[in-house]
């Protein structure tokens, strides 16, 4: 188990300790450029596959949840401190929905099934310009099939079937209806991309007490969902928190590929730069004379030239004593002769 744990905490780091960028315009842009973020109340998008038979009941349920939970997603957003201001935008989801609602596509990209939405550029940019903002974070909760693997409580036996799931995604625009950033975010390491809740479940539990070769797969009740949605995360002490699992368990990894830091990278920036500045410095320093002292490796050459120079000064002094001993000596010489 412990080892099992090391190698989860060594992915963890890895994964985390080079800086990515997850924004479609590189960091530096996107930090000049958005100040003011505006977060539109959490859309619901009721024309998609949603397919449980008690539709309406649901939607209301997820609308109400959507306007408890927005609070705590702006709160994360300001904590990042990439922005000035992150403001909770009013306004009834619905109808902002539909007046900027352009069209939805589904999407199958790199095994990643969801929902794109598309918004009409001068709704966007009125919304925009009307709340004083730099950009919109857009927000969609939506319906969607797809085929899926699910495992009994025993992990003894599993159904693949196609399972109606609800799906979270968002987008970052500004007044020119430019996607700066999105969620699934195609820019990660390993993509990945989690539901918000799986609207149904097989039944292992009936089939197997029936001896039924066919496990059934059916829709959750509207209590049951809303007990889900509603279950709170426990912290690492198994204590009971505030925040919803489910709900928070999207935001974070929506603020993870949101949150960003220019302050290792200028801190990064000057550390080149200061050793040449550091250089000129340590120059000035070395004109006193102390230093270049003990650096004197071509002094070495001029011992060899001083024996030289002193070999000739005594060859130079002999030869100037013997003339004159020798000039003394013949003058009293020729005065004998004579």
């Amino acid at each position: 188990m412990k080892r099992l744990l090391l190698c989860v905490l060594l992915l963890a780091v890895t994964m985390t300790g080079c800086a990515r960028n997850y924004y479609n315009i590189p960091v530096e842009n996107f930090a000049g450029k958005v100040k003011v973020l505006g977060v539109a109340p959490i859309f619901i998008d009721t024309d998609s596959d949603i397919r449980h038979p008690q539709k309406d009941q649901l939607i209301q349920l997820v609308a109400d949840l959507n306007r408890r939970y927005e609070p705590q997603l702006v709160r994360k957003f300001k904590v990042t401190g990439n922005f000035y201001t992150v403001a909770l935008l009013d306004g009834d989801p619905g109808r902002l929905f539909e007046s900027l609602l352009f069209r939805r596509e589904y999407r199958d990209d790199a095994t990643v099934k969801y929902n794109k939405y598309f918004w009409r550029s001068d709704e966007l940019k009125n919304y925009i310009q009307k709340n004083n903002l730099d950009a919109v974070m857009l927000i969609t909760i939506s319906g969607l099939t797809k085929s899926d693997k699910i495992y009994s409580s025993n992990l003894l036996t599993s159904l693949e079937a196609d399972y109606n799931y609800l799906t979270m995604t968002a987008q970052m625009l500004d007044a020119e209806g430019t996607i700066l950033w999105e969620y699934p975010n195609f820019r990660k390491r390993l993509l990945g991309y989690s539901p918000l809740i799986n609207l149904q479940y097989p039944d292992f539990s009936e089939s197997d007490a029936n001896l039924a070769r066919k496990t059934e797969v059916k829709f959750k009740t509207i209590d049951g969902i809303r007990r889900t949605l509603e279950h709170k995360r426990k912290d690492w002490l198994l204590r009971e928190t505030q925040e919803p699992e489910v709900y928070t368990a999207q935001f974070d990894e929506i603020v993870s590929l949101i949150k960003y830091d220019l302050g290792k990278e200028g801190k990064d920036a000057p550390a080149t730069s200061e050793p040449p500045r550091q250089a000129p410095q340590k120059a000035a320093k070395p004109d006193e004379a102390p230093p270049p002292a003990p650096v004197a490796i071509p002094a070495q050459s001029p011992p060899v030239s001083t024996p030289k120079a002193v070999e000739p000064a005594k060859t130079t002094a002999a030869p100037v004593d013997a003339p004159a001993a020798i000039s003394d000596e013949i003058v009293p010489a020729t005065g004998s002769t004579r």
